[in-house]
């Protein structure tokens, strides 16, 4: 087969009319049934408010604090996590009734009654920047939509009768403790509050300012829950309430709603959420007749451009990592950052895509090193959870470097990389929760690997999985030291990056946990899973074996060579799906053979067969993935969305491409989705791809043609993307 790609400058904006179905084919649903734990409230790419509806507060799949399945509402939160695992958020819960609150039956896993109101999803819609919902309980209409700071909620009471909006500062998604809470009445249109919470973010504070569009009276019978109550007649048929969110103190708050919704135009706000959503949707343009593919595709950018959020007020105050707060007009605070996910697709994507906020996402994670003493693994709204393994803040860091996008401080980055592959329990805050540090941000397995060379399995838990990801994150620190000529760090580094091979047992070619004699843990299942208990980290010896990305050709020597290494890999696919173990990790789903898509350790794994040579196999795997595990339903995912990584691996690959290695500055060409893909770059230019011959059937790759020059490999480089052009590939049925 001929592999040829042609690249032509030119560049061509996005009309009108085509930005706007961009944001017309988002489906808000995709992914908040099954395990996708997404949510389908307003929000704005980034944003710090997510105002969206809360059916569930325990449970999995309560994460996001809505599920499809449910059928009763508790009310409308301003904070959610899209796609996580993990519970927190869902705070300042606003619940509009008419007559008396009714309690409802609980959903999921949740065990009591809450107050709330029966919905049905046929009086529920929902689009980027905007959703609505009928309560059928109270007749009254909620609309939510959202600036980046301030939520704005517009209710439709019956008429003539007593309105009321009952507020709750307790709940908290799964249940978190309130350590801290206060609610102040200002005047009979505004009232403030705050709350501190312990969870997964051990101390995090939330403040509030909102204002209504009517006098009320109210009834306060404690620090965290007031009833706000409105007699008729009133000035509008609507009865409106405005809720600026600060992490740092009230009058963040405050100044964080009046300097964005300064009046009561609700359906302006609407518009303009609306037009951020064009502008960011309008960034990958496809042509398609597919209408599902395409609601699949805006569907997973929307995804990818919700978080990480921004963090710090409109004033430039935000809080530190030490819980201190600090000003800086020249600067954006970001928070959730889900590193482990999102190195692999989410921040490689933005560096084709963003560019500059990627790079004001490292500066922000720079800077938190400087003030907690390490880079974060999974920061949530200035704090370490220490969720996760393996250092990833390296990655992404390392991945914009390689590519030359370096708006960062290089040497001081450089510092805070070195010190995440250290073993350093000392030089960090004091504010660091610490069980945290000592069994999650510096654990002793650190000490191990740069000693012994691998982590034992009856020292640590996690221990190949961990080992595996230090070695790819030595190797990305050794391409760092590499490009600031320092040669012994190069060296050094690349020696831990070889670590990985202390995990391979020939006599079963599998990567296995070694104990601390030598010898290899017993009994053995390549099958078996342990959630959390186990040598691995939400997968298995089949999953994880393959997460060598930056020595490929060194894995396929330990396997006994190129042939070995493909026989292998074939096997991964199309053995049985079964998994072993009374305590099998629910993160591994989505199966081909013993490939899991749903959860991130195999979400490269598809590209190596491009690099062993044998990219047909790649091209008619992407196709299953993309045909058959994902969907325009809500239940559209196959494991949790994890913060846009689920969704930005979705975007990448079905535009034709993948990282398969952050840190080489190269893409795998794979299988491409789309007659025609236009990414719209920030430096002006277009990167435009045509495909040809393309259909369901057409799954393989014929020619690709780069700068009229025919490709041998169908690997690209970031600097000829960036460059703009044009890449025409053209498909057939024949392997």
């Amino acid at each position: 087969m001929l592999y040829v790609l042609i690249l032509s400058v030119s560049f061509v904006a996005c009309s009108k009319k085509e930005t706007e179905a961009c944001q017309q084919q988002v489906n808000l649903f995709i992914g908040t049934g099954g395990h996708g734990h997404t949510y389908p409230g307003a929000t704005l790419p980034h944003g710090m408010v997510q105002l969206s509806p809360d059916t569930r507060t325990n449970g999995w799949d309560a994460c996001s604090g809505y599920h499809y399945d449910d059928k009763t509402l508790i009310g409308f939160s301003h904070t959610h996590l899209s796609g996580t695992g993990i519970g927190d958020l869902g705070d300042i819960l606003f619940l509009p009734y008419s007559g008396e609150l009714k309690l409802t039956a609980p959903n999921g896993d949740d065990k009591e009654p809450a107050f709330g109101s029966a919905f049905s999803h046929e009086d529920e819609t929902a689009l980027p920047g905007y959703y609505s919902v009928y309560l059928k309980d109270y007749k009254v209409r909620a609309e939510l939509t959202a600036s980046l700071h301030a939520g704005f909620h517009r209710y439709t009471f019956p008429k003539d009768e007593q309105a009321s909006i009952y507020i709750d500062l307790a709940r908290t998604i799964h249940n978190r403790q309130l350590v801290q809470s206060e609610i102040q009445v200002i005047n009979d249109r505004e009232i403030q509050g705050m709350k501190r919470v312990r969870g997964w973010a051990p101390n995090r504070y939330v403040y509030f300012y909102a204002q209504f569009s009517e006098s009320f009276e109210y009834t306060m019978p404690d620090s965290a829950h007031i009833t706000l109550r409105f007699q008729p007649p009133f000035q509008s048929k609507y009865i409106s309430a405005k809720v600026g969110i600060s992490f740092v103190d009230y009058e963040g708050a405050k100044n964080n709603l009046l300097s964005e919704i300064a009046d009561w135009n609700f359906d302006q706000v609407v518009k303009n959420a609306s037009a951020a959503w064009n502008k960011e949707l309008s960034k990958i343009v496809v042509t398609t007749k597919d209408e599902k593919d395409r609601t699949i595709f805006y569907t997973a950018l929307y995804h990818s451009a919700l978080e990480p959020i921004i963090s710090s007020d409109v004033d430039g105050r935000y809080r530190t990592m030490d819980n201190r707060i600090e000003q800086d007009t020249s600067y954006t605070n970001y928070s959730v950052f889900s590193l482990w996910d999102t190195f692999r697709a989410l921040h490689p994507l933005n560096t084709i895509i963003s560019p500059e906020e990627n790079q004001a996402m490292i500066r922000s994670l720079i800077r938190k090193s400087d003030e907690g003493g390490l880079l974060p693994m999974w920061e949530l709204i200035s704090n370490y959870t220490g969720c996760m393994i393996g250092y990833h803040a390296v990655s992404v860091i390392v991945d914009s470097y390689m590519k030359d996008q370096q708006n960062f401080d290089i040497e001081k980055a450089y510092r805070a990389c070195v010190k995440s592959s250290s073993y350093d329990t000392l030089n960090v805050s004091p504010t660091i929760n610490r069980d945290i540090l000592h069994y999650n941000l510096m654990p002793i397995g650190k000490q191990y690997k740069n000693t012994s060379g691998y982590i034992p399995a009856d020292v640590e838990k996690q221990s190949v999985a961990r080992g595996l990801e230090y070695s790819y994150n030595d190797w990305m620190i050794a391409q760092f030291a590499k490009g600031l000529d320092k040669k012994e760090d190069y060296a050094r580094f690349m020696e831990l990056s070889k670590n990985y091979r202390h995990y391979y047992d020939s006599s079963t070619s599998f990567m296995r946990g070694k104990m601390s004699d030598g010898s290899w843990r017993t009994p053995f299942d390549p099958r078996f899973s342990d959630h959390n208990n186990d040598d691995f980290c939400e997968g298995n010896a089949w999953q994880w074996t393959w997460f060598v990305p930056h020595d490929v050709d060194g894995l396929a020597e330990l396997m006994g060579g190129r042939e070995a290494f493909i026989e292998k890999l074939d096997s991964l696919f199309s053995v049985s799906s079964e998994l072993v173990g009374e305590n099998v990790s629910a993160d591994i789903s989505g199966m081909i053979g013993q490939y899991a898509h749903g959860n991130e350790p195999s979400h490269q794994t598809i590209h190596l067969y491009n690099i062993v040579g044998q990219p047909h196999k790649t091209q008619a795997l992407i196709d299953k993935v993309l045909q058959t595990l994902y969907f325009d339903d809500p239940d559209g995912l196959s494991g949790n969305e994890d913060c846009g990584q689920m969704s930005a691996w979705y975007v990448l690959n079905s535009i034709g491409f993948y990282s398969y290695c952050p840190g080489i500055p190269y893409y795998s060409i794979g299988r491409p989705l789309f007659d025609e893909v236009k990414i719209n770059l920030e430096n002006g230019k277009a990167f435009t791809i045509r495909v040809s011959n393309n259909s369901k059937s057409n799954k393989y790759i014929a020619s690709a043609r780069l700068n009229g020059k025919t490709l041998d490999t169908l690997f690209f480089s970031h600097k000829e993307l960036m460059e703009g052009g044009v890449l025409e590939i053209s498909m057939t049925d024949k392997e």
